[in-house]
């Protein structure tokens, strides 16, 4: 895994939504290192270089991360909030890209600092539109 220039960091536990993502976000060949974690623990891992990434290189940090909120081991809110709460990592733009349309989801992830909420489409060419968009807006258009 090269992390050396971490564009987008996909952080989602359904492997058939991060593969649709990856395939999406490189077919624009807007992102050129884009590193897919399965949940909570290994996002903070990668991110702070402990466990299987002990060594790697911390101050490289993502351009903008893509977050599910519903994953084992630790929920995408408590990422979030972890991510938010650091002075490292809270500039770092987070964009909720989950399946929870759920009002209390919305307001929280929102009061922990995410800077966008994206229910994901059912439909195939309905979730490859809303993720190219999100790859264009956040590596092209958004300044950080």
């Amino acid at each position: 895994m090269n992390d050396q220039d971490v564009d987008i960091l996909i952080i989602e536990d359904n492997v058939n939504d991060a593969e649709l993502t990856m395939r999406v976000l490189g077919k624009q060949k807007l992102a050129s290192n884009i590193i897919h974690l399965a949940d909570g623990v290994e996002a903070l891992d990668f991110l702070y270089g402990k466990g299987k990434f002990s060594g790697r290189n911390t101050d490289i940090k993502p351009r903008v991360i893509f977050l599910d909120l519903k994953m084992p081991r630790l929920n995408g809110l408590q990422v979030l909030d972890k991510i938010k709460n650091d002075p490292a990592y809270k500039s770092i733009p987070v964009v909720i890209l989950t399946s929870s349309a759920e009002d209390p989801d919305i307001k929280k992830s929102f009061e922990l600092g995410a800077n966008s909420y994206i229910v994901k489409p059912v439909e195939f060419e309905n979730f490859a539109k809303t993720v190219s968009d999100l790859g264009l807006y956040w590596m092209v258009t958004n300044k950080i």
